[in-house]
């Protein structure tokens, strides 16, 4: 009965902020690259380099453009100064599913939050959130299949078991640019 009770114990998911931090990080990073995408988007449209879409004027195109770059850059400072963890344990199984679960709890927990925090009749606001829902959906379709794969496919491979978070960050931002 003992053995059974420590067996269980052991076989549970534990989930740490070490595996935590990494992920809320990573999305971070991805939310604020694509900002900052949309934001020299939105300098280009008014300096007259794109056709204007989004914009009836040049000032408000500088407006918001540099509305959504001061936006991003302190986005992007958040999992620097705050989380200060750059590596995604990915080497056992336990490991495995807790990066999956948390990818998409985090995922969802985001996209449940600016669908409430970002509801606005603006034309950009409602761009952010369709950035936001963009990475969001990346996190929950890509991530995980990107992490198994990883995990599968990479385990004997040792630049991908050193490099798992920047391939993890580049592999997102890629995949976010699908979705939008």
């Amino acid at each position: 009965m003992q053995y059974e009770l420590s067996n269980l114990r052991k076989n549970n998911i534990s989930v740490s902020k070490n595996q935590i931090f990494p992920i809320v990080g990573l999305y971070f990073f991805v939310l604020g690259t694509s900002l900052l995408g949309f934001s020299v988007y939105l300098f280009l449209e008014s300096s007259g380099f794109v056709e204007k879409i989004l914009i009836n004027w040049n000032g408000q195109g500088l407006f918001w453009s540099f509305i959504t770059f001061f936006a991003a850059l302190f986005i992007l400072f958040i999992p620097i100064e705050f989380f200060d963890r750059y590596f995604i344990e990915n080497r056992s199984f336990r490991n495995l599913l807790t990066n999956i679960v948390s990818v998409i709890f985090i995922s969802l927990f985001f996209l449940i939050l600016f669908q409430v925090l970002l509801r606005n009749q603006n034309i950009f606001v409602n761009e952010y959130l369709v950035i936001a829902r963009a990475v969001s959906f990346s996190g929950f379709i890509a991530i995980p299949l990107f992490l198994f794969l990883l995990h599968n496919f990479g385990r004997n491979i040792k630049l991908f078991n050193t490099n798992t978070y920047g391939l993890t960050l580049i592999i997102w931002i890629i995949t976010t640019q699908i979705f939008l």
